[in-house]
């Protein structure tokens, strides 16, 4: 990829260069779902000003060049990167249902309080309304155990492709890759990752190296909260009410639940199979992005050469 300061993509040569400025390029040569893989594969921080939050503006973006096929061989390449796009995207329909299940049967047990053998206990009165007898509320705070952070990846400092993934407080489970061992988070896992602005919650149980911005590890300090009913008491808690802020101290605060420990080491079991399905389907997207991603710059590019594919691009020819 290239920049020519002050000459608009596809103006000078609108055989090999696609016109994000031009009009005429961009009405005739431009295939719009290429388009927007091409801005991805663009470091378009390499052209944004600005320091905490920096600004691409739509004057800078129009002096960016970037060689790009023919449409029909957009077309292709568009057919190509949206089959990787269409398996992550049942994949992650896949992984919501599942986090659903999960979800719906902790609001069965420790909300609706029909857990296994139910009839047996006692309900008495509690600040939080009846509760099982036995059952004692503690804030999150108190079963937090302390972690030893490790180094943390600054976004400008993630990789295509690594042996580490990142994980951040972004909407995407993984923000990229790195290779500093110095950043591994490895034992004991599994992990939760909490967005302190974002409030996003990852569960994690694959070894990991955590974003540098606004990330708090959390991980339960007793058996009587294992961890993946810690993640679904965390998921049920609503911090939207608060304004934009570092949310960590108000999850804290928040008073939860703690069950006996024979009802948190059966809904742990019980959810097992449906994490390990979890783990399965987020490990096959995470190898998709990285063949789309790798395939992605080799496209636009020529090096892998698609226009004699026969592959159908939905118009005739």
């Amino acid at each position: 990829m290239t920049r020519t300061a002050g000459a608009p993509i596809g103006c000078q040569r609108p055989s090999r260069f696609w016109g994000l400025g031009c009009p005429k390029i961009y009405h005739e040569a431009e295939d719009t779902l290429v388009l927007s893989y091409l801005l991805r594969d663009l470091n378009l921080n390499r052209w944004a000003g600005g320091a905490a939050q920096p600004l691409l503006t739509q004057t800078v973006l129009k002096q960016i060049e970037a060689p790009v096929p023919e449409l029909r061989v957009q077309q292709k390449i568009a057919a190509i990167l949206s089959a990787y796009d269409d398996l992550i995207e049942n994949n992650l329909r896949r992984i919501k249902i599942l986090e659903e299940i999960a979800q719906n049967i902790y609001r069965e047990w420790f909300v609706k309080f029909r857990f296994p053998c139910h009839a047996k206990v006692r309900m008495v009165n509690s600040p939080l309304g009846e509760t099982p007898e036995g059952w004692d509320i503690v804030k999150v705070g108190e079963l937090l155990e302390k972690i030893k952070r490790k180094k943390k990846i600054k976004k400008q400092d993630y990789q295509l492709e690594g042996e580490i993934p990142v994980v951040d407080q972004g909407k995407d489970f993984v923000g990229g890759f790195t290779c500093d061992p110095d950043a591994l988070h490895n034992d004991p896992l599994p992990i939760i990752v909490f967005g302190d602005h974002t409030r996003i919650l990852k569960f994690i149980d694959f070894p990991f190296a955590c974003g540098a911005d606004g990330t708090q590890l959390l991980r339960s300090n007793t058996s009587r909260m294992p961890m993946s009913l810690f993640y679904s008491v965390l998921k049920s808690i609503d911090l939207s009410s608060f304004a934009y802020a570092r949310h960590f101290k108000f999850l804290k605060e928040q008073e939860v639940l703690l069950p006996d420990e024979g009802s948190a080491e059966a809904y742990a079991d019980f959810v097992e199979p449906l994490r390990d399905h979890i783990r399965s389907l987020m490990r096959k997207n995470n190898n998709l992005r990285q063949t789309r991603d790798l395939l992605l710059p080799k496209l636009i590019s020529g090096e892998l050469d698609v226009s004699t594919l026969p592959i159908d691009i939905g118009e005739a020819a």
